[in-house]
């Protein structure tokens, strides 16, 4: 088994670049499916309070046999607790329901910029991590003006920033401004709901590589730098997800990938989205 790569947090903290996604796998589901990531050798689980089974991703931990050490695990904290005193017991249930004494990752999951204070909620988040029950704290799909803010009037850089980006939407704007500060891109919606599984020039370059448009789009993402999690209930998907470190995507084929670019979003705006469930 080929070993998968880490990433280095601006804080030390190392983060497996490739990892397992749950969002949309029903709880029932989710035990069976994390199990079978981590029997093929993900060792890093993305999950999140919204996506309603942080209980099951725990149970799976404790039954693969693995040392919790062994599992890079991330969650995000739920829209409906940005206030400070919310974020921090919303904190302390994701604990409870995943069994865990910290999180590898926990992240706010939008910036809600119509709704509250951000900037609030991301010194919320820097008690959490003083508290050592979180070994890094993040961001997931701010923009760039919203992470300036954060620069500007908090001391803690977020060690990573999960944002939507596929072939379809690239961005490079967001991506460079999270390279220049040393915060980490990690990609969500990696094919783009499937979108781009059909696409013509990833075809090519998979049938010349004798590849599936999934393993190829996954590995321009990995080439890039970017750390990426694609979600299957499916075995020999979440095996073939896994198998990405033994062919290389040459640099003509990386230029004709991100040169697919449309800013074509499979989820919201960040800048307009306040959902609270």
């Amino acid at each position: 088994m080929n070993a998968v790569p880490t990433v280095r947090l601006n804080n030390g903290v190392q983060i497996p670049q490739l990892g397992f996604g749950v969002f949309q796998i029903k709880p029932a589901d989710t035990v069976a499916a994390t199990l079978a990531a981590l029997e093929v050798g993900y060792r890093h689980i993305d999950t999140a309070e919204m996506y309603g089974n942080e209980k099951e991703v725990g149970q799976a931990v404790r039954e693969s046999g693995l040392a919790r050490e062994d599992v890079f695990v991330t969650s995000k904290l739920n829209n409906g607790f940005h206030a400070r005193d919310a974020a921090l017991k919303a904190f302390d249930r994701s604990l409870a329901d995943l069994g865990f004494d910290y999180l590898d990752l926990f992240l706010v999951h939008w910036p809600l910029p119509g709704v509250g204070d951000f900037v609030e909620t991301w010194k919320a988040m820097i008690e959490i991590y003083g508290s050592g029950r979180a070994k890094a704290i993040g961001v997931s799909n701010f923009q760039t003006n919203h992470l300036r803010r954060l620069l500007q009037e908090t001391e803690i850089v977020p060690a990573a920033n999960q944002i939507e980006v596929h072939p379809y939407l690239t961005q490079d704007e967001v991506r460079a401004f999270d390279a220049e500060h040393g915060i980490a891109t990690e990609a969500w919606s990696p094919i783009a709901q499937g979108k781009v599984l059909d696409d013509p020039v990833i075809s090519r370059i998979a049938q010349r590589l004798s590849r599936s448009t999934a393993q190829v789009t996954l590995r321009w993402h990995l080439q890039r730098g970017d750390i990426v999690f694609p979600k299957s209930v499916t075995r020999s998907r979440i095996e073939e997800n896994f198998a990405l470190f033994d062919f290389e995507l040459t640099d003509d084929d990386m230029a004709a990938i991100s040169g697919l670019n449309r800013n074509e979003r499979t989820g919201p705006d960040p800048d307009t989205f306040n959902y609270i469930p």
